[in-house]
């Protein structure tokens, strides 16, 4: 099954823009209560994902680091150790299922790497939920 039915389009997913601050990540993971944000690059493009743990491990290896402090590092600036791999807008669910086991969502991307919206997880797993059997008991 195409992956299109199941795509949450970019306008109705929170991202930020590459040339966002710690500071701007942190607070919007904190109203939205998410652990990791999609990044996107000036031209559109999926940049990366990055986590709470990116941000936690870089105020722990910045010494004297404040929370004032984080407006002024750029989120490029600082190493992501997650990769979430998108995948292409003509991409099947089959192509999914792997990259769920890892990912809490999956970046969906078109023919010239523009990012459009993501999967969840969560509608990975209910589609093949859908497709076992059910045990009789």
């Amino acid at each position: 099954m195409n992956i299109t039915f199941f795509l949450l389009p970019k306008n109705e997913v929170v991202y930020l823009p590459l040339n966002s601050t710690m500071r701007q990540a942190l607070e919007k993971m904190e109203y939205h209560r998410y652990t990791a944000v999609p990044v996107i690059n000036e031209q559109g493009k999926y940049a990366g994902t990055i986590t709470e743990g990116d941000l936690l491990w870089k105020m722990k290896n910045t010494p004297g680091l404040t929370f004032a402090g984080t407006e002024r590092i750029m989120i490029k600036d600082i190493p992501w150790r997650m990769t979430n791999t998108p995948v292409r807008i003509n991409a099947e669910m089959e192509d999914l299922l792997s990259l769920a086991i890892v990912q809490n969502f999956v970046p969906v991307v078109d023919d010239s790497d523009i990012f459009i919206g993501i999967i969840r997880r969560r509608e990975i797993i209910e589609y093949y939920a859908k497709l076992a059997p059910v045990n009789n008991r």
